[in-house]
């Protein structure tokens, strides 16, 4: 009879360590962190010297912390304001790189709080946030920051807002109750869905390139 307990106490423990383990990569641990991340994934565990478990128990919490967060819709007015104050910043690029770059951080911030995350005065805390929604788009918003505040040449703060743009279509155009033709608005301020020239070609004043 006691051998008959041990047993079905060591199948029980069984099932329940199974269970866990595979809740836990459901939520997010390892493979599944890999996958919903992407090349953040990469960056985490760069950050922490290749320690792969302490960058997945960071990326976890931002799980935690801002998984459940939902995007808030922009007003038709609000939408239009955007994209007219991000076409504006991309010509003064050619005039004034820096001062561009810098109007744009701030106005990604202003976007990105907009739409429910946290304040951008917590670069931090919105970049985390921002990472667990829109994971494939934040490399740019994290080189435009950097460049925004002056550690970063003209090609590079050339760069940093090109690709800093896609976070920006995502957040202005992502919509939970966007109709379908909605979604087909293009998707840059010139219509075509190219950057203006002043970015897509090398600056030619103060270019440390």
């Amino acid at each position: 009879m006691l051998t008959i307990v041990i047993i079905a106490v060591i199948v029980i423990a069984a099932v329940v360590f199974f269970i866990v383990g595979r809740g836990r990569i459901r939520a997010g641990g390892g493979r599944g962190l890999k996958h919903r991340f992407g090349p953040e994934y990469d960056r985490a565990v760069a950050d922490h010297d290749g320690d792969t478990k302490a960058a997945e128990r960071e990326l976890g919490e931002r799980v935690t912390q801002h998984g459940s967060l939902t995007e808030q819709p922009l007003s038709p007015e609000a939408r239009a304001q955007y994209r007219a104050q991000w076409a504006d910043i991309q010509e003064q690029f050619v005039d004034s790189p820096q001062k561009a770059v810098t109007a744009a951080d701030a106005l990604l911030a202003g976007l990105a709080k907009d739409r429910g995350f946290p304040d951008g005065e917590r670069f931090e805390e919105q970049f985390a946030a921002l990472s667990v929604h829109h994971a494939a788009q934040v490399h740019g918003y994290r080189s435009m920051h950097t460049a925004a505040r002056g550690q970063s040449g003209t090609e590079e703060m050339r760069e940093a807002m090109i690709e800093a743009r896609s976070l920006f279509e995502a957040l202005v155009t992502e919509q939970p109750a966007d109709s379908n033709s909605d979604r087909h608005h293009p998707q840059s301020p010139d219509d075509n869905g190219h950057a203006p020239r002043a970015l897509n070609r090398r600056h030619a004043k103060g270019s440390n390139t």
